[in-house]
């Protein structure tokens, strides 16, 4: 019952996003109960069973975790079920996202490695050995989600690169990178009220990010300090511009998003961009998801008639 209740909001997510407009759509993580735990639950040598207290994103907040406490190894495909239902029952592009390596490791206990790198690089070759297997499923991009990219800036630049481009060793389709301030939840709310009327974290990135050969970065743009003069270091990339705030419920108009992209242009070369939401909208109402989803479309065409 769960695997059909879990197919059917898969294929509910996908038609949703077709009603709406988009035109590379997700399964919408309909499988997952957390973006990051839902690709570790189907490792070797994770205890589920004894997490422990950590902070996440340098102390930003507690969770409980789970922990390694023996060597990595895939049990098996990890999202092929969700992967093949997706591109079964829709003809656009395909968009699937997986945690990064960086992220995975600041929101895992490690009890065996005893090494940071040494950890987020096993989690790497996993992560790559579940990639190309989503390409074969049919997938055209995959996303890599690192929203620990804006915090530990000087291991972004030492290793987390690094990492993230093993992860996507070898794949042909498109690659992408998220990076963002997080979920619209209290505790990143709240962290965001501490960086001040500019947040130029980015600017210590986005030079390494464009050297890589990640094709294309997703960023948040609506409603964000970040100044959209710095997506002009990402040269050569496709910027995924997130144009919908997940962190208020207020609903955008088409009108809203179009300035957005409009004020992205000035940076990025309109074939470049491609307009997406700031991150996840797993925390709100389905209602405002839905709503926001219809405004991201409406958003984007109007912008191609404005934009040519």
């Amino acid at each position: 019952m769960l695997a059909r209740a879990k197919r059917d909001a898969t294929m509910l997510a996908l038609k949703l996003q077709e009603d709406a407009g988009i035109d590379i759509v997700t399964e919408g993580e309909q499988s997952r109960q957390h973006f990051v735990h839902g690709f570790l639950e189907n490792i070797e040598g994770i205890d589920f069973a004894h997490k422990v207290e950590m902070g996440i994103r340098k102390d930003r907040y507690k969770a409980m975790v789970p922990q390694v406490v023996a060597p990595l190894r895939l049990k098996g495909r990890v999202h092929a079920d969700e992967a093949r239902i997706a591109r079964t029952h829709t003809a656009r592009m395909l968009k699937f996202t997986l945690p990064g390596p960086m992220t995975i490791i600041d929101t895992i206990a490690d009890q065996y490695y005893g090494d940071r790198v040494k950890m987020a690089f096993a989690f790497a070759e996993l992560l790559n050995e579940e990639a190309r297997a989503l390409q074969a499923d049919g997938v055209d991009v995959i996303q890599f989600d690192e929203p620990a990219f804006n915090v530990y800036m000087d291991e972004v630049n030492d290793w987390g690169i690094r990492a993230l481009e093993r992860a996507a060793e070898g794949l042909t389709c498109a690659t992408a990178v998220h990076i963002c301030y997080g979920y619209g939840i209290k505790a990143n709310t709240d962290w965001k009220q501490t960086l001040g009327s500019e947040w130029r974290q980015y600017e210590e990135i986005f030079p390494a990010i464009a050297k890589s050969p990640i094709q294309q970065v997703a960023i948040e743009c609506r409603n964000s300090h970040v100044p959209l003069e710095l997506l002009g270091l990402l040269t050569g990339k496709v910027v995924q511009a997130g144009v919908i705030d997940v962190a208020s419920d207020a609903v955008e108009t088409a009108e809203d998003v179009a300035e957005v992209i409009d004020a992205v242009a000035k940076f990025v070369p309109k074939s470049n961009i491609v307009a997406t939401t700031n991150c996840g909208m797993a925390p709100m109402h389905r209602y405002i998801a839905e709503a926001k989803l219809m405004a991201l479309g409406a958003g984007a065409r109007l912008a191609r008639l404005k934009l040519g």
